[in-house]
């Protein structure tokens, strides 16, 4: 696939969260890369890692799977990590790639010593497991299986090969 240009946006119980440009890198049809730079405004500092300008996000998405993992680098190249999302399968049309937002994110160091789950509280709040339980039940072994992948280096980094 040449080049191309698509819009990013992650949707949040039915709002667009965030919209932003990328560029594809590779697409077989089920797992789309992208690369971006950071997009959101300023610095982000979770504690545990800082987005800045500068950072480069090299996003993976696939249509079949229920999660998207954002490799992070710094302006120099140096890797941070690796931002995971748990999402519902993205769905790709017309130069757009939206993703679902379900609030449980999974963060891995660069080194693959720290791997942190977040956001399980938001994802309890967000009445998710009520509204749609198979949905909730698809999102938790989501992102367990992302931190089992997590934890072996070298199934995460397969799972990421293009």
């Amino acid at each position: 696939m040449s080049a191309q240009s698509v819009e990013i946006a992650l949707v949040k119980a039915g709002r667009t969260k965030i919209r932003y440009p990328a560029s594809v890198v590779c697409d077989d049809g089920t797992h789309l890369v992208v690369r971006a730079p950071w997009a959101a405004p300023g610095v982000r500092d979770f504690g545990f890692v800082r987005f800045e300008p500068g950072d480069v996000f090299t996003e993976h998405y696939w249509r079949d799977r229920w999660y998207a993992v954002k490799e992070v680098t710094a302006a120099d190249g140096t890797l941070k990590g690796w931002y995971c999302d748990v999402t519902r399968p993205a769905v790709v049309a017309d130069g757009r790639v939206e993703v679902e937002d379900l609030d449980l994110d999974l963060w891995v160091s660069a080194d693959g010593a720290t791997v942190l789950r977040l956001d399980e509280d938001e994802f309890e709040a967000s009445g998710l497991a009520d509204r749609h339980p198979e949905a909730a039940a698809e999102a938790r072994r989501s992102l367990d299986t992302l931190e089992d992948l997590a934890r072996t280096s070298e199934a995460f980094t397969t799972l990421l090969r293009v």
